[in-house]
């Protein structure tokens, strides 16, 4: 937004594993960023349809990957839907276990589209004291579960590899599980907080 783009947000939810509070904060994080745009739309994407069919069908150690890789596709069709032509996302370079090169790269490969971390090399002072100045952090630090932390694995892959996630990807119904996620997203216009 601070170069001039119009950013379209999109979350994903949990619900009925993660309460629909979430969904309410991200609300407000959305409303407060919406002072730096004309108009804000927000995309409530339903993910636990897909948490469950990755925790039965992959390896434990690489749903957080998985996961992300779903929400890229997915993310790309709504990008898509609005003739958004980028990807953002507020990864920062090894920050947790999905933040690794090797990782991002396997979730990065998951879309055609451009996808841009203006985060990615923030330590976690730097992210806070920006949220501070832009007016989240008080709504962020608020202790909500996200829909990552859905059959979290004990032991995350740190250096995944492509191969894997294609292999474990193999037996989903990638297409069917983008649809219908895509087709059950609420779209919600906000104004400023």
């Amino acid at each position: 937004m601070k170069r001039g783009c119009e950013v379209v947000f999109a979350s994903f939810h949990s619900y009925p594993f993660i309460g629909q509070s979430y969904q309410a904060k991200v609300r407000r994080l959305v409303r407060r960023l919406a002072r730096y745009q004309p108009s804000s739309v927000l995309f409530e994407v339903p993910f636990a349809a897909i948490q469950g069919a990755i925790r039965d069908a992959c390896p434990a150690a690489y749903r957080t990957v998985l996961y992300r890789r779903m929400m890229q596709r997915i993310a790309a069709r709504i990008a898509a839907s609005t003739r958004s032509t980028a990807l953002v996302t507020g990864e920062s370079l090894g920050q947790v276990a999905s933040q690794t090169i090797e990782n991002l790269t396997c979730i990065g490969a998951a879309t055609d589209l451009p996808v841009l971390r203006p985060l990615i090399a923030f330590d976690k002072l730097e992210t806070i004291e920006l949220a501070r100045r832009i007016g989240t952090y008080e709504t962020s630090i608020e202790p909500e579960p996200d829909c990552c932390t859905v059959f979290q694995p004990a032991k995350p892959v740190i250096r995944g590899k492509l191969s894997a996630c294609e292999e474990a990807e193999a037996g989903l119904d990638v297409e069917g599980l983008v649809r219908s996620a895509v087709e059950g997203a609420e779209r919600r216009e906000l104004d400023p907080a």
